[in-house]
């Protein structure tokens, strides 16, 4: 069974890494005091200020995470649990 959860933004702390390019990808974040490891990014798209990952995490949900340039915050957009 899949579960689907929308919600409001809720603040996450994320950590990246820059390979040789300039761009940073995330491969970490932390919510509710529980730090996950990105297995696999599966996605990633753009808005006039904003970015979005949908990534894979190592507890094996799906997550859509956004990055708002202007604000330089972090946001937990969706959960998908399988």
């Amino acid at each position: 069974m899949m579960y689907n959860y929308r919600m409001p933004g809720i603040n996450i702390r994320v950590n990246t890494y820059s390979e040789y390019e300039a761009e940073e990808k995330p491969v970490s974040f932390t919510v509710g005091g529980k730090t996950l490891n990105i297995e696999e990014i599966l996605d990633r798209w753009q808005g006039e200020a904003e970015e979005y990952y949908k990534l894979r995490a190592d507890d094996d949900c799906t997550y859509i995470i956004k990055y708002d340039k202007g604000l330089d915050e972090w946001e937990l957009t969706m959960m998908e649990k399988g």
